[in-house]
């Protein structure tokens, strides 16, 4: 199935077809006009960092996105450190990659704590010293506010608001925030924060994801294909779109069904969901 529209925006985030090696992913997307593909480290790093930056670029595909770096939120300092030193190692690879954009994940609650202001003043702590590296890589920092369920366990950034209380501490150029639908779409207060952070200059990433019920055990990869739930993906695009925001619009899809059929498949028919459900 192949899609029959305008793609120009439209990026396909690896995560979505995640069954695709690197190299197939890069080969379908030539073979279905896709030109924008949001990369993630593992596989970059299974396929290889120098290997996969010259494939993409033997191709002509742009990165759009790295995911992702964070989990900044550890108390101890040799944690931290860790923390530290392998979110410069994830803004290199994405220099390497030839995006200017890493995605964050800002990371739960440390195990025995309930303290979420503590959690989220460790985080601006940490961006305090990435997002000067991060400049002089050329990469911007996006944290990405994930839904309220995910607060414990991976991020207590639950709102754009709260992504962008922690932004604005920093230049733009250093650090702003990943729209995505799925964490922010039952938010009254989303479309102003998306105003928000356009006047800002600070709207680095947007993402698409539906939101279906019901949801699977774990939750972790519920996120629905385009049209197949409860948000309308031109509304939002809409409010992104009004913030001064022309970048790509990548899809990210964690979903167990989507992954145990052929890759190619659902790529193609992500395209033509894309265009079907985004810019029709």
């Amino acid at each position: 199935m192949k899609s029959a529209g305008d793609l120009s925006r439209f990026s396909i985030n690896q995560m979505t077809v995640k069954q695709l090696s690197m190299a197939e992913l890069v080969k379908c997307c030539n073979e279905l006009g896709i030109t924008n593909a949001g990369l993630w480290r593992d596989p970059v790093r299974t396929y290889g960092l120098e290997a996969t930056a010259e494939l993409v670029r033997d191709a002509g595909l742009t990165v759009t996105t790295l995911c992702r770096g964070g989990f900044l939120t550890a108390i101890g300092p040799q944690a931290r450190a860790v923390a530290l030193a392998d979110n410069r190692r994830a803004v290199d690879e994405a220099a390497a990659l030839g995006t200017d954009t890493l995605v964050l994940v800002s990371g739960g609650l440390p195990a025995g704590s309930r303290d979420l202001y503590g959690a989220r003043e460790r985080i601006a702590d940490a961006l305090a010293e990435l997002g000067p590296y991060a400049e002089s890589r050329g990469v911007r920092l996006a944290i990405e506010a994930l839904h309220p369920m995910y607060a414990a366990d991976r991020c207590v950034v639950s709102t754009l608001a709260q992504a962008l209380d922690l932004a604005e501490r920093f230049p733009a150029h250093q650090v702003g925030v990943t729209v995505d639908t799925y964490h922010i779409w039952w938010d009254d207060s989303a479309p102003a924060q998306i105003e928000r952070a356009g006047a800002g200059g600070r709207i680095h990433s947007f993402q698409l994801a539906d939101w279906t019920t019901p949801l699977p055990e774990g939750v972790l990869n519920g996120r629905g294909q385009l049209g197949d739930g409860s948000i309308d993906m031109r509304e939002w695009t809409g409010y992104v779109a009004a913030a001064g925001y022309a970048g790509p619009i990548e899809v990210e899809l964690f979903n167990e069904e989507l992954w145990a059929r052929d890759g190619r498949e659902v790529l193609a028919e992500t395209a033509a969901r894309f265009v079907e459900h985004v810019i029709r």
